[in-house]
């Protein structure tokens, strides 16, 4: 069986509080890094009908594409995920729009990168957006780390899900 992304994600009112619990529980802080990301849309199929997702993820000076199947299941957003490095960001962008692939959307947020036990953390402050926190584990059995995740997530506090994507959201809020 292919290696799920499995994730949930909640609504943070106050992420200085989110930060506090999550090092009460053993949490390691990792890292704070900015992310920009750049989705493309399929020239033959609409990747907001088909929930898929094709990304370029700028963190630094490296880069990472980034393909996501259909979400499955209905309270997390787990999906299979393929990446790849990038060595060259603007080659690769020119390639996929050489192919036919458009700009569909950009998302930036800061980042803030915690583990505890195995689950990685990211509490994201997403530009146009808000304060985020993701909890993800990569797995095979959905259902045993749904189970992990929303435990984890009532021992931090977190009431207001959302399954949709950053980009999902900026888009939606988009206007007409």
């Amino acid at each position: 069986m292919e290696l799920l992304e499995i994730e949930i994600k909640a609504y943070c009112e106050d992420g200085t509080a989110a930060e506090t619990r999550i090092m009460e529980l053993g949490g390691v802080f990792i890292e704070a890094r900015r992310e920009e990301d750049i989705y493309f849309n399929h020239p033959c199929r609409d990747f907001r009908i088909t929930d898929e997702a094709l990304r370029l993820r700028g963190v630094g000076g490296s880069t990472v594409l980034t393909y996501k199947g259909p979400k499955l299941g209905g309270r997390s957003k787990t999906r299979v995920e393929q990446e790849a490095d990038i060595p060259d960001r603007a080659a690769v962008k020119a390639i996929l729009t050489s192919l036919g692939f458009v700009e569909s959307g950009r998302v930036a947020k800061e980042r803030k990168l915690y583990h505890l036990h195995d689950v990685e953390i990211c509490l994201d402050r997403v530009e146009g957006l808000g304060l985020f926190i993701e909890l993800e584990k990569k797995d095979t059995d959905r259902e045993k780390v749904e189970a992990v995740l929303f435990s984890l997530a009532e021992e931090l506090g977190l009431t207001r899900f959302e399954r949709r994507s950053y980009l999902e959201l900026i888009l939606d809020a988009a206007p007409l």
